[in-house]
């Protein structure tokens, strides 16, 4: 009997408003958060460890939020790991080597030994896991090749199941539907491995890797086989968000609550962060040696940290923690004041000082993570201030989103199939200490903008 995908189109309403390294966080919940649970929020022994897998070029710090609401419905932090690949970049071509970039055998022993560690940690026969992108190619191939009996549940969020194109050129590409890669894990009449409950996720048209023309990739008017349905597995239960952009698919609050449902067999009991009464924050410092983004450590890069005023975003008192990062590429950690935003300085070798405007902390993490900006180039060469305005858990869609910098809506963000996630301005010298605000929907940042002939960038990072 051959199996069909069935798709379920969920409401397009929208809710207001990371083994590289696996980590421990068994501090309690707060007394705050302890007093805001109830019957319908399930128990940790009620659910499968769950192992959160990032996207190309990505880390574990983009499953934050997820994390914390994750938390805020029960689910105790060390019974959740998000792996770090250690490259987490794909190669041009599968099968040879580049520098600083991972193979698709890679990333499913990095993965495998991440399930064996969590299973050995918890004690529990098999676990759950969650992968944007990328991610859920290793999930997949590790399910298929060997890891099948460890895994309860596997969450595919905006996975390009099918392909990025499905073209008979750059047949080495992992991306490429009509590659080696992806040929295997489609083969046969059903896409999924028995003995594994399979969720996908996708969007209804907004993934910028799920298009039928190849303007995405350079090659407009070009039809590359692939359509909106690419995310979706036969055998699978198969979910559309709605208009939910690539990354969304992964870390929006409507993705969650399907996550959640799946994963639990119940509805979350409540899809806002539950704020802590303390907050402890420590991250790791990676690089990109090459141009390519990296989670390896660096070390002897410095981290300050500067509560600031959230309307001037000038620093508000003395600096509240300073600490340099050892072989480990650990910073932190740092006890903050969860209604104050922050400035996290960071100074790492060979690359610009970067100034990082963040949202106030609702919820202790060691997840947050720090990359330098990347370096200078030609098109800031008479720039006295540079200032970016950075997304990492979506991208900005014009006209859905509201996306204003200083008070305009950026030139280089592009309307329609959302594929932008940071924008940039540029000041002269005559305007080095002014305030710069960027604003994403309800999240408000309010950066100042440092002197780039001291190398120094200053980046406004949303959280949501």
């Amino acid at each position: 009997m051959k199996l069909s995908r069935r798709t379920i189109l969920l409401g397009a309403g929208s809710l207001p408003f990371a083994v590289a390294s696996l980590r421990t966080d068994a501090r309690a919940q707060s007394p705050s958060a302890a007093k805001s649970t109830d019957k319908s929020t399930a128990t940790s022994a009620e659910v499968p460890p769950i192992l959160f897998v990032h996207g190309n070029g990505d880390y574990d710090a983009l499953w934050m939020t997820t994390l914390w609401r994750m938390q805020s419905n029960g689910i105790a932090r060390d019974r959740m790991f998000a792996i770090n690949f250690t490259d987490p970049t794909a190669r041009a071509d599968d099968t040879v080597e580049q520098a600083g970039r991972s193979s698709t055998e890679d990333q499913r022993r990095e993965l495998a030994a991440a399930i064996a560690e969590l299973k050995r940690r918890t004690g529990a026969p098999r676990v759950a896991l969650v992968g944007n992108s990328r991610g859920g190619n290793a999930i997949r191939n590790v399910v298929k090749n060997g890891n099948a009996g460890d895994v309860s549940h596997a969450v595919l969020c905006g996975t390009p199941n099918h392909g990025v194109f499905a073209l008979d050129d750059l047949l080495g590409s992992e991306f490429n539907g009509r590659g080696a890669f992806l040929r295997g894990l489609n083969d046969g009449d059903s896409e999924v491995t028995p003995g594994t409950a399979f969720l996908t996720l996708r969007s209804d048209g907004m993934d910028k890797y799920a298009q039928p023309d190849g303007r995405f990739m350079g090659k407009p008017g070009v039809p590359i086989n692939v359509t909106a349905e690419g995310p979706e597995l036969k055998g699978a239960t198969n979910l559309v968000l709605g208009t939910l952009d690539h990354r969304e698919t992964g870390f929006h609050p409507r993705a969650f609550r399907e996550i959640y449902k799946f994963i639990a067999g119940r509805e979350p009991a409540r899809i806002a962060i539950v704020p802590e009464r303390s907050v402890r924050l420590s991250g790791l410092v990676t690089g990109t040696p090459g141009g390519v983004p990296t989670n390896r450590p660096v070390a002897g890069a410095t981290v300050e940290v500067f509560h600031i005023d959230r309307d001037s975003g000038e620093r508000g008192g003395e600096m509240v923690h300073r600490s340099t990062t050892g072989a480990d590429g650990r910073w932190g950690p740092v006890e903050v004041d969860s209604g104050s935003p922050l400035e996290i300085v960071l100074t790492s070798p060979d690359a610009p000082t970067t100034h990082f405007y963040r949202s106030p902390f609702p919820r202790s993490s060691d997840v947050v993570h720090l990359r330098a900006a990347r370096p200078f180039g030609p098109a800031d060469k008479d720039a006295g201030a540079v200032v970016i305005m950075s997304r990492p858990r979506g991208y900005f869609g014009l006209p859905r989103d509201i996306v204003l910098f200083d008070g305009q809506t950026p030139a280089d963000v592009k309307p329609g199939v959302p594929t932008d996630s940071a924008a940039t301005l540029r000041f002269p010298a005559s305007e080095v200490g002014r305030n710069v605000v960027a604003q994403f929907n309800e999240e408000r940042i309010v950066a100042r903008a440092w002197p780039a002939s001291e190398n120094r960038i200053a980046v406004a990072e949303l959280t949501y």
